[in-house]
């Protein structure tokens, strides 16, 4: 292989990797602080001590969890310049204007809020604490969509145009409300409040199983189930609305997807078959074995009976993206989001059976570990739906547009490797990191002992009492 064209891959992998490390973070941020906003809205209403424990708790999880997605998302913004400078550069007029929007609602708006709910108890009113974690739900959303929208336009590039080596604006509007945007943003916020979900459900049933502080949590994941059987077959009609997107936008990812490279069989009638599991030939013209079913692919992406499909052989080989990875990432995907939906139908029927109150939770051993296993399926979901996303636009950086080794840094081959290494190195340390934080609030538990804060009681802060000759100075209120 030449030394340009493994300097570009290496870099391409290095990306690949920081995304994904990346990826697993945000979502939980979001979907946790709606949840925070919604458990500590019942507390106020209510004035249940246990919604005040059950918040507390899960809000050390949610700190753990945001300090790790801010340190893989600054290195991600730093990746960028560093890895796709040419591509940041071309597309700075508006990709840049974009991440700037974020950073500013991630950095000021967010950031500011966080204070005040970490640090706010007892020291402003609980309807400002309230409305302080309403704003770090609000914040983190529209953080996420300002990621998710200059990610749809580089999958459905619009109102742009590429002039002299820079993506120059023609249509602002037409531009941040791309295609791909409208159904890929809350196809990514369903995901992340399903993960939350799934994170609550798999903690409350640790410690249900575990029969430590048993009552307490028999509520969080009872809430949970019952929110997820709404949340889950919601993000399968959302994922499938999306893939029809793909089809008419971006056919050769969704060929890729569905591993279809002919367009009519060979009787000239149209190719309707939908490969369960396969693998391409050495040629990349053909699937070498598959196990397949006619007619399912037409009704997955036309709704149709014998609707056509376009398949990869009519598409200059060039403009072709690989086939292995989003053809199994999107079965991975679709498998998950297939097992949640099950799961949540038995933790349904559990829950009309009677089966999920306090003194009977206990009893489904089997269940409880099957929460635990499902608290996993969702990040597997969000890696395999942001490789089939990413994998499936290529060769493209900007879909149609810009070709990714016309944005990817060219630089040595040792330089590449270095920076590869580094980042490995540094997201592995945050990867641990994050995990043994979470392990320790996990064995702590939550605080039951403290008195329970109703807020706007205690002092901002007080200076210690001058001696001699020192200034004095006014106390803070």
């Amino acid at each position: 292989m030449p030394q340009d064209a493994l300097s570009v891959l290496i870099s391409r992998l290095d990306f690949a990797w920081i995304t994904t490390m990346h990826i697993i973070n945000p979502p939980l941020t979001i979907g946790l602080a709606i949840l925070l906003f919604l458990g500590e809205w019942q507390w106020v209403r209510t004035n249940d001590e246990k919604w005040y424990r059950i918040v507390r708790f899960f809000e050390k999880l949610f700190i753990v969890n945001f300090g790790a997605g801010v340190a893989t998302g600054i290195t991600m913004e730093m990746a960028f310049g560093i890895l796709y400078g040419p591509f940041s550069q071309a597309a700075g007029p508006f990709f840049g204007q974009v991440l700037g929007y974020e950073t500013i609602t991630a950095f000021m708006y967010e950031a500011g809020f966080i204070g005040l709910m970490i640090f706010g108890w007892g020291k402003i009113s609980r309807g400002m604490h309230l409305f302080a974690t309403f704003n770090v739900a609000l914040s983190s959303t529209l953080s996420a969509m300002w990621i998710l929208d200059a990610n749809s336009w580089m999958q459905t590039p619009t109102g742009v145009e590429l002039k002299g080596g820079y993506f120059q604006i023609t249509n602002w509007l037409a531009a941040l409300f791309n295609p791909d945007v409208i159904l890929g943003f809350p196809h990514m916020l369903v995901a992340a409040i399903e993960l939350a979900l799934c994170f609550v459900i798999a903690v409350s049933a640790w410690f249900v199983l575990t029969k430590k502080h048993l009552a307490l949590f028999q509520r969080p994941l009872k809430y949970a189930v019952l929110a997820l059987v709404v949340i889950a077959p919601l993000q399968i009609y959302l994922g499938d609305g999306l893939g029809l997107i793909v089809a008419d936008d971006q056919p050769a990812a969704l060929a890729a997807m569905e591993g279809h490279y002919n367009t009519y069989n060979p009787d000239g009638s149209v190719d309707t078959s939908w490969q369960v599991v396969g693998w391409p030939n050495a040629k990349g013209d053909d699937m070498a074995w598959s196990i397949s079913i006619p007619h399912v692919l037409s009704l997955l992406e036309t709704h149709t009976w014998n609707g056509k499909v376009e398949g990869l052989n009519s598409i200059p080989a060039k403009d072709r993206p690989p086939v292995v990875v989003p053809f199994y990432a999107f079965r991975v995907m679709a498998a998950a989001g297939g097992a949640l939906l099950l799961f949540a139908l038995w933790g349904l029927w559990l829950l009309l059976r009677g089966r999920l109150s306090p003194d009977r939770i206990a009893h489904n051993q089997l269940f409880l570990w099957a929460a635990i296993l499902c608290g996993f399926l969702p990040y597997v979901g969000i890696w395999c739906g942001w490789w089939v996303r990413e994998v499936g636009r290529q060769p493209w950086v900007v879909y149609g547009l810009m070709r990714t080794e016309q944005g990817v840094s060219h630089m040595s081959v040792t330089s590449a490797v270095l920076w590869l290494v580094g980042y490995i190195y540094f997201e592995l340390i945050v990867w641990g990191s994050t995990w043994y934080f979470f392990a320790k609030v996990m064995r702590r538990g939550p605080d039951m002992d403290s008195p329970v804060v109703h807020g706007g009681n205690q002092h901002l802060g007080e200076l210690e009492e001058r001696h001699g000759d020192a200034p004095s100075y006014v106390r803070p209120l």
